[in-house]
């Protein structure tokens, strides 16, 4: 009996060992897969799309619809230093980035040269000038008298244009009761001096001092009280509507010393000096208009000689 149950308890050991063991490899290989971190899966890298090279690593400036010279094109920001070193180059990918042309900023353009004297156009002659010794007995006339047509004689040394509304030579030009204007004001011959020859003809007849000419012979006896520095006028040198319709004046210089014949000085835009036009502020030949038949003013108004003034207190 008691041999029965050693063997029992012989057989009994033998088999719990091995089932320990096998308990103990499952411990075991529990812990290892609790204690191992399970690998995250990773995703497939999509490959990207290469991007194809710009004509220069630097963006282009925008440029406005019509810019005026006070805008300044703004630049958009350069790419940071990493946007530049993913972005291929040029030299790497074998393409040749074209030559951009900037252009240039208004301050770096040259500014557009302006003559200091207007041109006549290509229109007539060149305008003339005189100088006060080769007015006939120039020495003669009184104080006032030559100083004023002294400064009208140097106003047409400056080769101006004729520019219709201006009474200013710093403008390139002046029109015929602009220079009237100007010259009268320069010389304080007056307190007050109309601007337009209509108002000039008006301050005249209003100080009693104009006289009338009908005829049209340059050799008229009402000629006769003509003196130098009177204001010449006329009607008819263009096309207008005003009451009176004085359209022209000039300044009577006298007679050339030269030639005889009568000359004034003031800004018109086609009467003659030895027969040609000249436009601008220039000395001219003092003329009667030509006859109505004249073919030169065939189909269109003719200008007429209305007279001349007397500037108050100028002869004195």
């Amino acid at each position: 009996m008691f041999l029965r149950v050693l063997i029992l308890a012989t057989f009994i050991a033998s088999a719990v060992t091995p089932m320990e063991a096998a308990e103990q490899s499952i411990d075991d290989t529990g812990r290892q897969i609790v204690s191992t971190p399970t690998p995250t899966p990773h995703r497939k890298k999509k490959s990207r799309k290469k991007r194809s090279p710009s004509a220069s690593p630097v963006r282009v400036k925008k440029k406005t619809a019509s810019p005026s010279p006070s805008q300044e094109e703004e630049k958009s920001p350069s790419p940071s230093p990493s946007e530049t070193a993913s972005l291929p180059t040029p030299a790497a990918s074998g393409v040749v980035a074209p030559t951009s042309t900037v252009s240039p900023s208004p301050s770096e353009m040259p500014a557009p040269q302006k003559s200091v004297l207007p041109q006549n156009k290509g229109l007539g002659a060149p305008n003339v000038t005189l100088s006060p010794e080769a007015i006939a007995n120039f020495e003669s006339y009184p104080p006032k008298v030559q100083k004023l047509l002294t400064s009208a004689l140097e106003l047409t040394t400056r080769n101006l244009d004729y520019k219709y509304g201006s009474a200013d030579p710093a403008n390139g030009g002046m029109d015929c009761s602009g220079f009237v204007y100007y010259v009268l004001n320069q010389n304080g011959v007056a307190p007050y001096v109309p601007d337009d020859s209509k108002d000039q003809y008006i301050w005249l007849r209003s100080a009693g001092t104009f006289e009338p000419v009908v005829s049209g012979k340059d050799d008229s006896f009402e000629l006769k009280e003509l003196k130098p520095g009177d204001l010449l006028f006329w009607s008819g040198t263009y096309s207008i509507e005003r009451d009176p319709p004085i359209t022209n004046a000039m300044i009577y210089l006298g007679r050339e010393k030269k030639t005889g014949a009568r000359v004034m000085v003031g800004a018109s835009d086609g009467r003659t000096y030895q027969g040609q036009q000249r436009f601008g502020v220039s000395v001219f030949e003092f003329k009667m208009p030509q006859t109505e038949n004249s073919e030169a003013y065939e189909g269109r108004e003719r200008p007429r000689f209305i007279g001349y003034g007397h500037i108050p207190g100028l002869n004195e």
